[in-house]
């Protein structure tokens, strides 16, 4: 049941190229940053990346996926906002990299919708944009819907503030985002957590993502500066 990890480069040494991850995070709050510059290191690539935004470089401090996309490691981006980040927009524009978007609402209903077992659903959320292009459309109660794929991952990099060694989290603050959503909807579930602690510290209605999901913890080395 010990679920912790030596280190981060241990805990993704065995991501394929290729693989399709998600990332925990908003802005640079609640992203595995030690977690994805391990990955980095690794040599990873090909990836699909899901998240709510591409990450940046801010103030020299670069962030979030974009630590990957920087790097060219990753071949399609599924998130919403993503205009602040010049060079994804670059690439994008340049046909070096795939972006799916979608508003965060549906972002996350889609990736709650894999963890949950469903084959999708509709919804009347950019019905009549250019996001409905290519999808099922339904009308139901006199609206037109369409139909929203689930979103499944081979691998979720998640960040928490407290763990227990059986994977049990707790986030803090806005840091949980689309944390908690994501641990049902990947194959295996990595946590990078800042403290860890003994089996029982943790008060039941503390924790906000259950051990069952999560297969892998392992303590952040070192965490940049935020702006």
């Amino acid at each position: 049941m010990d679920k912790i990890w030596k280190s981060c480069a241990e805990a993704v040494k065995d991501i394929p190229d290729g693989a399709t991850i998600m990332f925990g995070g908003w802005g640079p709050a609640g992203d595995a940053e030690n977690l994805i510059r391990a990955l980095l290191e690794k040599g990873t690539r090909d990836i699909t990346a899901i998240g709510n935004d591409p990450g940046n470089d801010r103030d020299g401090i670069v962030y979030g996926i974009h630590v990957l996309i920087k790097a060219k490691r990753v071949k399609k981006f599924i998130g919403t906002y993503h205009s602040w980040n010049q060079e994804f927009l670059r690439q994008y524009q340049a046909g070096e990299i795939e972006f799916e978007c979608c508003s965060q609402g549906i972002l996350a209903e889609r990736i709650r919708a894999a963890g949950a077992g469903l084959y999708g659903f509709y919804t009347d959320v950019g019905a009549d944009t250019l996001l409905a292009e290519n999808k099922e459309k339904k009308v139901i109660n006199g609206r037109t819907c369409v139909l929203e794929p689930p979103l499944k991952a081979d691998v979720a990099l998640l960040k928490a503030h407290v763990a227990d060694k059986w994977g049990n989290l707790k986030y803090r603050y806005t840091a949980q985002n689309f944390n908690p959503v994501m641990a049902p909807a990947a194959k295996v579930v990595i946590a990078e957590v800042e403290n860890i602690v003994g089996v029982g510290s943790l008060d039941p209605t503390e924790v906000h993502t259950p051990g069952i999901y999560v297969d892998r913890i392992v303590r952040g080395e070192y965490y940049a500066p935020r702006f």
